[in-house]
């Protein structure tokens, strides 16, 4: 499978190294994964927003281990944050689970 960034000359730019937009070659097989919440298979739900993106983040990975996956399969990734003051540490804790690996 090949993921291609698309960015027009003619848009804005997105911030952080995103593409506008992507164009996926010679994929097989496609999983799209729903939201996942920070919630462990015993039903916790930590109280601090470091650890509950960490939960969430290994909540993603089991899905796309169930189905042969990992992040390097991902072509793109939404998050929704319940305030701007947790993006600083969202983006900390989504390199530490990617590593290099920057979905478009």
């Amino acid at each position: 499978m090949k993921i291609c960034s698309v960015n027009s000359a003619v848009a804005p730019q997105a911030a952080g190294g995103y593409s506008q937009a992507i164009e996926v070659h010679g994929a097989q097989r496609i999983l799209y994964v729903s939201g996942q919440v920070p919630e462990t298979i015993t039903g916790e739900v930590p109280k601090d927003f470091a650890e509950q993106a960490r939960v969430a983040w290994s909540n993603v990975l089991a899905q796309l281990a169930s189905a042969n996956m990992t992040v390097k399969n991902l072509a793109k990734v939404t998050t929704f944050l319940s305030s701007r003051e947790f993006a600083v540490s969202n983006r900390e804790i989504r390199q530490e689970f990617l590593g290099a690996i920057v979905p478009h």
